[in-house]
């Protein structure tokens, strides 16, 4: 019985989790569910999975829900994040939330020894030498959500003292593939939230969109494959059914195919070196057609450049994108800037920046701080 600490259990890798734990109740436990304010949703997962600990934003909420299940401890805060992802009995920690919060609770259970399925990219793009340290020290798993780099990861299996060519990430080309920059300047909120393939949080969606979801999956396979950057390539991918491929230095290529279900790298995740069933449909090439590849166009899509920019730079300069982009893309949310505002801020605030080379956990988070400090005013 493998007892799992869900960090983010009421969005949609932390809801799709709990799927797989109630479908396979004799492998996973959850020992700790956490959420931001989405107490109604986390008082239903409570009530059907018991676990001992929860973990709420705010302090009001912790009281109140303390007194509906007073059968879970609930804490508040960070610090409520740190203590479940660190101080718990639990086998593994899914991170699954959202943005820079993701960094802190990921480095301390990896101090603390616990294995981690990580779909919070955030915390590798901001922290990946001080975090892959932290992994080679301590001698923890760390495991690919993500069905990019799960594919990856898949395809490196039985392969590891095989140099590679290339990884090869996929790329849907969210709801404006093809569209020109004058079409982009446009755009409304509802357009960009609704993506082709995926159903996924908002955050993510609109990283989609803009294509900076494909740069901060480029910096982040950079520290999870220990491969250079410019080893990594992004092609479009339409129909997202081929989610990545390795290629090998005999030109070989491994392709890892599955329908776009996030249920798929998650449980791989879970049970990794294993597999287990589930109740998903798999593949149909006879229904599916024909599979496109198309080239990314960094022109329009500038995000994606920033990353591969932001990456071969290095230092500080992932944790500035990685902090302009979150902020940018809540105003977006909030409906206060456009949407061709968050390449265009994102571009000026790199151009701006003076690097920082040497990083440890505390300038990281300094430099974050720092740039959401003048982008919130």
């Amino acid at each position: 019985m493998k007892k799992i600490a869900i960090l983010g259990s009421t969005g949609s890798i932390g809801t799709q989790t709990l799927d797989i734990i109630e479908q396979n109740p004799d492998l996973f436990t959850a020992a700790v569910l956490t959420c931001g304010t989405n107490v109604t949703l986390l008082g239903q997962q409570i009530a059907k999975h018991k676990p001992p600990l929860a973990v709420v934003s705010n302090e009001d909420d912790a009281v109140e829900m303390g007194k509906k299940y007073p059968q879970t401890e609930f804490l508040y805060g960070k610090e409520g994040l740190v203590v479940a992802a660190a101080k718990t009995d639990c086998d593994m920690v899914l991170n699954s939330l959202i943005g820079m919060m993701g960094l802190i609770p990921t480095y301390y259970a990896i101090k603390a020894g616990k294995d981690i399925a990580l779909a919070n990219k955030e915390t590798l793009v901001a922290g990946g030498e001080v975090i892959m340290d932290a992994v080679k020290e301590m001698n923890v798993r760390l495991l690919p959500v993500d069905s990019e780099h799960s594919a990856v990861f898949q395809a490196l299996q039985g392969n590891d003292d095989q140099e590679i060519n290339r990884i090869i990430l996929t790329a849907s080309g969210g709801p404006f593939r093809g569209f020109t920059r004058e079409q982009l300047s446009k755009v409304t909120l509802s357009q960009a939230l609704n993506h082709p393939n995926w159903k996924m949080g908002n955050k993510i969606t609109i990283d989609s969109a803009t294509m900076m979801n494909k740069g901060l999956e480029v910096i982040e396979a950079r520290w999870l494959f220990d491969v250079p950057p410019e080893k990594i390539e992004v092609v479009i991918h339409p129909q997202s059914i081929i989610h990545s491929m390795v290629e090998y230095t005999d030109h070989s290529i491994l392709a890892q195919l599955g329908v776009p279900d996030m249920r798929i790298p998650i449980s791989y995740a879970l049970t990794y070196p294993e597999r287990i069933k589930n109740e998903i449909n798999g593949v149909d090439f006879y229904k599916m057609g024909s599979l496109t590849f198309e080239k990314p166009d960094l022109d329009t899509f500038k995000c994606l450049s920033f990353a591969y920019e932001a990456s071969k730079a290095g230092g500080s300069y992932p944790v500035v994108l990685n902090a302009a982009n979150e902020v940018l893309v809540q105003q977006f949310l909030e409906g206060r800037i456009r949407f061709l505002d968050i390449q265009n801020t994102i571009e000026k605030v790199l151009q701006m920046h003076e690097p920082v080379n040497q990083l440890d956990l505390d300038t990281i988070l300094e430099i974050d701080q720092n740039i959401r400090g003048e982008l919130e005013v």
